[in-house]
């Protein structure tokens, strides 16, 4: 920051403060989210587009595995180094950059008409859209110190959630209703409506984001030095001592523990996000808007419980408890989808109450990682913890699909989703212990 924190910001009133806040969420979080939103359609609605795509190419369920989670390896290479190419470019580049790329590539999914072909663009399309995600993350915290960002993650967070609302309904009614149009299947136009929109927000964040709070135009001075302070204290509380460079964040086994947990996370949900529209096809659901609109219910109510979750926790200030908590909310309602697969609506409410656990999951680890992080170890550790887990999900789709296809059944496939989501509550359990928790969150 340009600001100089020498001297102390005159204090702002809880009013004040809360009204600062507020107009940084509205300024930043609404085009972050929408940005987020198409991200993760252009991630996602390959579960939709592979009901056509099967008929009408050469793929069965195992190239389409492998297609889902090669995106992942893409992903996974890329993303420290954007990471620390965002330090020193910002984001505005940043967001320009990802996203101009990664909507030209989900655009051209379109043209794939072979293995090979899916395999390459899949995999182009996570090498572009790294550092999207871990971006802005490092980002938050430049905006919002810790007591803020909990909150900040899961607003921004809901849009991945709503994501998949929308994935349903708009990817059923793409299939269905632009297949055969000027001679292209609905699979293909599924690509390229919902790949084009990130060229243009890229370019719509380069001009209206700004980098830094130093940089912000709608910002007076004295707002400036204040957030600055905020932002620099809290670092300075709950980072003391900890990772004074890269170096020494290589060397803490935390860092690979958390790694781990996002591994085991991230690994469960993207196997139910890839295989959801299949499982509810396999309830005896067969019209494409129908599917679509079924997977839309349990998402929203993730998306609202999720955000309830992490309000509760920034009020508590508490996150590893939440956090277990929200994993068994996640087993429990999967549990009741294999004992009522065959039932509709019993198998809706189990995903329903699943959903909500699962999205909560990510704000409230992410926000442990920032929190747990110091400022000089942030870009490095963040986009580590991030990359290394986007493994889970480049392996789950794969595993899930192969167990799926040997034994005629979801249920087994569903039991090592929750087998993976406890994994993960225990790790992050034991890795995050009470006296740890008590001083670093």
């Amino acid at each position: 920051m340009t600001t100089s924190l020498t001297h102390s910001a005159p204090p702002l009133s809880s009013q004040a403060s809360a009204d600062l806040y507020r107009r940084i969420h509205w300024r930043l979080l609404p085009l972050l989210m929408i940005c987020y939103l198409v991200a993760c359609l252009d991630r996602i609605n390959i579960g939709y587009a592979q009901l056509q795509m099967k008929a009408t190419l050469p793929f069965g369920d195992a190239v389409y595995g492998l297609g889902a989670g090669i995106f992942f390896i893409g992903y996974f290479l890329c993303e420290v180094p954007s990471n620390l190419l965002l330090e020193k470019i910002g984001l505005r580049k940043t967001l320009l950059r990802i996203m101009t790329c990664w909507g030209l590539v989900a655009a051209g999914m379109m043209f794939v008409s072979t293995p090979t072909e899916f395999y390459v663009m899949r995999f182009l399309l996570g090498v572009f859209e790294a550092g999207f995600f871990p971006g802005v993350v490092l980002y938050f915290t430049y905006w919002y110190p810790s007591s803020q960002r909990g909150k900040a993650m899961a607003i921004f967070g809901a849009a991945a959630v709503a994501s998949t609302v929308l994935a349903g309904p708009l990817c059923g009614s793409i299939l269905k209703y632009f297949n055969g149009t000027y001679g292209y299947a609905g699979w293909q136009w599924l690509f390229v409506l919902q790949g084009l929109p990130a060229v243009f927000l890229g370019v719509i964040a380069y001009y209206y984001l700004d980098d830094k709070p130093s940089q912000a135009s709608w910002l007076t001075a004295a707002e400036k030095h204040w957030l600055g302070e905020q932002v620099a204290r809290d670092q300075s509380a709950i980072a003391s001592g900890r990772h004074s460079g890269n170096r020494d964040l290589m060397r803490d086994p935390k860092v690979y523990l958390l790694a781990l947990v996002n591994f085991l996370k991230i690994g469960a949900t993207y196997a139910m996000v890839f295989w959801l529209p299949s499982l509810i096809k396999s309830w005896g659901v067969h019209d494409m808007v129908l599917i679509g609109w079924y997977a839309a219910i349990p998402n929203l109510c993730g998306m609202f419980g999720m955000v309830l979750i992490c309000r509760h926790s920034d009020r508590q200030r508490e996150r590893r408890w939440h956090f277990v908590g929200s994993i068994g909310i996640a087993a429990i309602g999967l549990l009741i989808t294999i004992w009522s697969i065959g039932n509709l609506t019993m198998s809706l409410l189990g995903m329903s109450i699943a959903s909500v656990g699962v999205a909560a999951t990510t704000p409230l680890f992410i926000t442990i990682v920032t929190e747990y992080l110091s400022k000089n170890s942030s870009a490095v550790g963040i986009g580590l913890i991030t990359s290394l887990g986007m493994l889970g999900a480049a392996a789950s789709p794969v595993a899930t699909g192969m167990i799926t296809a040997r034994s005629g059944s979801v249920a087994p496939a569903l039991y090592l989703v929750i087998t993976l989501y406890l994994l993960a509550g225990l790790l992050l359990a034991w890795t995050i212990r009470p006296a740890r928790a008590q001083r670093t969150l």
